[in-house]
């Protein structure tokens, strides 16, 4: 919407138990406006002695625990994005989920401390500086540490404690201005015990629109995280190799605890597999937006370091190479990989709009596809999209299995669990699949609810509108 930052003030004064606020593609909407979300004083003056006299956080910023602001600001300044971003981190205690420009920068200034980077656009808005900002927040840290330290001491033995003084109040003698980061020790029944750590720690725990270069600062700061949405720039001085090593490192702080990631990346995906073999334990959710592959992509592999995956998404650049059906293709079933829990496939290819047709060239496509298909039997979701590939003889395998009453697994109230018995949506666009296929997936699940089968080179109008009146499935065609 055209929202500026007059609506956000509104907002912020109007909504104090505002909890989740997303004003992405709001391009009128400065990052500098989304400070009045954080209890920010603005000034109407952009002298520093007026700033360090009068301004301040105020007590109460609202408790956003998400915060979505994705491509916002068009025009502003170079720059304004990370010191907003800066701002916000550590103006609102309460996020956990947070998509914002500039983000993976702002986790290395805060990290670094480098506050005064943020100097000119403090001045520039009219607001406190960002070493304070950060003075308050690690106090609001300590006290919030030493309250619970005390809780503990509450519930715990019952033995007599000696009364310990909070160190952060007002008037005990710290000076926060020197020294930081630090660790203050206190004593208790004569043993000492860490107050606080000697850095911040933010509660996030879904983040959008970090980069590679970032994550060693956001793991230093985000140790909670589960889900991770980067976008990596291919750049000429970094090979596969190396961005696969940064990758690895930078992901192995959150290993067997993430449960979502998600990476735009134009490059292969083979640069990606070595971070997948750290993080890929843990996930459920992983997309892949934009990647390249060849006819020696590892799909297989990948989908083998992933086994507890319910949603699996990629939207991907075809083989430039086509790559002819070899006996190698064929691979034993028994040790292909299986996704037991995924609910939701999308396999989608880019193509040229003058083709009618993708250019099949990527055979052994059909076998990573035949293994998702078999090894999945609670599949509610399926999107194929312009494959490179042949399906409907894929299709007709799978189903040609099921007819054969093969020996599959049960729920637990004994039902089979049959491959494609469970699918509710089905999306097979610019695909060989035919009309007889598709009636043969209608028969086999009673959940279906919705077929597209448009730019389908090998369905007819007549199959279609006949196909129309078959249940109650709806059947798009163009």
């Amino acid at each position: 919407m055209p929202c500026d930052k007059s609506v956000i003030q509104t907002v912020a004064c109007c909504c104090s138990l505002l909890q989740h606020l997303d004003v992405s593609c709001c391009h009128l909407l400065s990052p500098a406006a989304l400070l009045y979300l954080c209890g920010v004083v603005f000034s109407p003056s952009s002298s520093s002695s007026v700033l360090s006299s009068s301004l301040s956080l105020t007590p109460s910023p609202l408790p956003l625990s998400s915060l979505l602001a994705l491509d916002i600001g068009f025009g502003e300044q170079e720059g304004d994005s990370t010191m907003a971003a800066a701002y916000i981190l550590l103006s609102l205690p309460c996020l956990e989920r947070v998509a914002l420009e500039g983000l993976g920068p702002a986790c290395r200034l805060i990290e670094q401390r480098e506050f005064s980077q943020a100097d000119e656009f403090a001045v520039r808005e009219g607001v406190s500086r960002l070493h304070v900002v950060w003075r308050e927040r690690i106090l609001r840290q300590g006290t919030e540490n030493w309250m619970k330290m005390r809780e503990g001491e509450s519930a715990g033995s019952g033995d007599e404690k000696e009364e310990v003084e909070n160190p952060f109040s007002e008037g005990c003698g710290c000076d926060i201005e020197d020294d930081w980061p630090f660790s203050l020790k206190i004593q208790t029944k004569g043993e000492k015990q860490d107050l606080s750590q000697s850095g911040l720690i933010l509660q996030l725990r879904d983040v959008k629109g970090v980069t590679c270069e970032s994550l060693g600062s956001l793991g230093n700061l985000c140790p909670g995280l589960n889900s991770i949405s980067m976008n990596i720039e291919q750049q000429e001085d970094i090979g596969g190799r190396r961005l696969g090593m940064l990758l690895t490192t930078g992901l192995w702080t959150w290993s067997g605890q993430l449960w979502s990631l998600s990476f735009i990346y134009s490059g292969p995906v083979v640069d990606l597999l070595p971070a997948m073999q750290v993080a890929g334990c843990s996930l459920i959710s992983l997309t892949l937006n934009g990647v390249k592959t060849s006819p020696h992509t590892p799909l297989l592999e990948l989908i083998r370091v992933c086994p507890k995956l319910r949603d699996l998404l990629i939207s991907a650049e075809p083989p430039l190479t086509p790559q002819y059906e070899t006996n190698n293709d064929q691979q034993d079933g028994q040790d292909l990989p299986q996704l037991p829990n995924l609910r939701s496939l999308k396999l989608s290819f880019s193509y040229e709009h003058n083709q009618m047709k993708p250019l099949m060239s990527w055979m052994s496509l059909k076998e990573v596809i035949k293994c998702l298909l078999v090894g999945s039997p609670l599949l509610e979701k399926l999107s194929l999209i312009s494959l490179p590939c042949p399906l409907n003889c894929v299709l007709q395998d799978t189903l040609g299995n099921v007819n054969l009453d093969m020996n599959f697994s049960a729920d637990s109230a004994g039902l089979p669990l049959l491959p494609l018995g469970r699918i509710e949506h089905i999306d097979l666009l610019r695909t060989d699949v035919q009309m007889s296929t598709v009636k043969s997936m209608m028969q086999l699940s009673k959940r279906l609810k919705y077929v597209d089968v448009s730019y389908c080179w090998r369905i007819s109008q007549r199959e279609w509108l006949d196909c129309r009146r078959f249940r109650q499935v709806e059947v798009v065609w163009e």
